[in-house]
Order: C-alpha cells, then sequence, then structure tokens
C-alpha cells in the first residue's frame, strides 16, 4: 500500500469520526459485530486508523493489536490510549506475511474501507496468508465499500455529475481523503467470496449505511437531525437485509477460517 492517509491523521475524526453520520455507521458496526465477539480474547485490527475501534474494543477487556501504515494515524491513536490491553504498532497490509513475530489472534477486524486499498491481486494474497495469524476457526470481520453504493449514485446523479456516480464501478477510482488523493478499488460481497473461498467459509454480509448516507453529506444533513433519525430507524429496520449489502455505502462481511 502506497497512501499513507498521513495528511488525514490530524482530521480524520473531526472529519468522520465525531459526525453524527459517522457515529451512525460505527453503532451499526459495533452492533453487527457484536454478534460474534463470542468466545473472541485476542483481536488484530488493520487500517486502525486514529485508533477510535481499537478504544471500544480495549474497553470490553478484549487483547487488541491494533496497526496501521500510517505513522500519524497511529501517534493519534497512542494519544487516546489509556488501556494496558491494546497496543498500537505501525504495520502495512501487504508486510503482514514477513512478520513472523506477529503471533495468532482470534479474530482480524478491520474497518470502514481499509480492505480497498489493496488490489485484487493483494488482496486475494492477503486472504491466502492471513490465515497464518489465526487461531482455530478464527474469523475475519471487514467492513468494506461496494460498487453498487444507491447514496453515492443517486447524489451524484442528481448534480449532474454522471462520471462519479458510476466511478466505483471502474477498475480503480481515485478517492479524496481529507485533501490526500488514494487509489480505491471497490468490491462487492460476492468478490470477497470468490477471493476468500480457498480460505474461509462466510458466516454473513449485511449493509452498512444504505439509509444512512455516506459522511461526505454531513454537511447537509448536519441541522436536519430529524430526517437523520428517520433515516437511521429505517437503517435499523433492513440491518439484517444481505441483499442489500452491496448497493449500501459500506458493508460488514464476517468470515471462518477453514
Amino acid at each position: 500500500m502506497k497512501a499513507s492517509f498521513d495528511i488525514a491523521a490530524n482530521t480524520y475524526d473531526q472529519s468522520f469520526t465525531n459526525t453524527k453520520i459517522g457515529r451512525l455507521q460505527r453503532n451499526l458496526v459495533y452492533q453487527l459485530l457484536s454478534k460474534h465477539l463470542h468466545q473472541i480474547k485476542d483481536i488484530l485490527e488493520i487500517n486502525c486508523g486514529t485508533g477510535e475501534d481499537a478504544i471500544w474494543l480495549a474497553k470490553q477487556n478484549f487483547n487488541i493489536l491494533a496497526t496501521d501504515i500510517s505513522e500519524k494515524m497511529i501517534t493519534v491513536g497512542k494519544t487516546k490510549n489509556q488501556y494496558h490491553n491494546l497496543t498500537f504498532a505501525l504495520l502495512d497490509i501487504n508486510q503482514i506475511p514477513e512478520k513472523k513475530d506477529i503471533g495468532t489472534f482470534d479474530m482480524v477486524f478491520s474497518n470502514f474501507g481499509g480492505l480497498n486499498c489493496l488490489t485484487k491481486t493483494e488482496l486475494e494474497l492477503f486472504f491466502n496468508s492471513i490465515t497464518n495469524n489465526l487461531n482455530k476457526r478464527g474469523k475475519l470481520a471487514l467492513v468494506i465499500m461496494p460498487k453498487n453504493t444507491t447514496w453515492e449514485q443517486f447524489y451524484f446523479l442528481l448534480k449532474g455529475k454522471f462520471s462519479k456516480a458510476f466511478r466505483r464501478k471502474k477498475e480503480v477510482a481515485i478517492a479524496n481523503v481529507d485533501g490526500e488523493n488514494v487509489p480505491t478499488y471497490y468490491y462487492n460481497p460476492k468478490d470477497i467470496i470468490n477471493l476468500a473461498k480457498t480460505s474461509f467459509n462466510i458466516l454473513e454480509s449485511k449493509p452498512i449505511g444504505f439509509f444512512i448516507p455516506p459522511s461526505y453529506l454531513e454537511p447537509f444533513f448536519k441541522n436536519k437531525i430529524g430526517l437523520l433519525n428517520f433515516l437511521n430507524h429505517l437503517e435499523n429496520r433492513i440491518k439484517g437485509w444481505s441483499l442489500l449489502s452491496k448497493y449500501a455505502d459500506h458493508y460488514i462481511i464476517i468470515l471462518e477460517k477453514k
């Protein structure tokens, strides 16, 4: 991975983590993730960003190794850390197979599109190699951006920006992350299943942000709390509908080591 996200580190919590949309989407991830945390003790988080999810997991007494390619993201995360069971470390996903001393875990977790920075070849290699870092029946819990996001298509078509409306269908798109241009690859649940099927069984896939809008619409919804709460209500009504995963802003997919 070439993108370091260092530029985004100082503003990420402001532009996403602490926004109303960011909180709603993250809470939905936590609801769906919590069903798979039974009998889990040790968790490796990749693409941990500023550590918000790692801290949430540490508060529940899981042992967390939170990693990211961005040194500045890790620095921000360390300033928040008050937990003996949480460790931050600088690590590129593609270098995990080379880290012989990283250990094994009951779960590997990645939130909000971190794996969308990997090419198809890199992602397939990740699935084939990460089994070495998972205990027996270990799980992958991955939040990924799909190709067919209804919100994005509707928004950009409404603005007459037709090329942007279907940008996720391109082989590679450029996403602007707080001023940093990041090559991004979008994967529907079926793509992930096909890439991971040699080493993993799928347990479930659920939408994250079918009704809740993408975070770049925060300025529009900032003063429309009633509307946002209504959309959140609708989101919770359909959060178990697997078929909507490829049409949401993100989806969570849970895989189990064979």
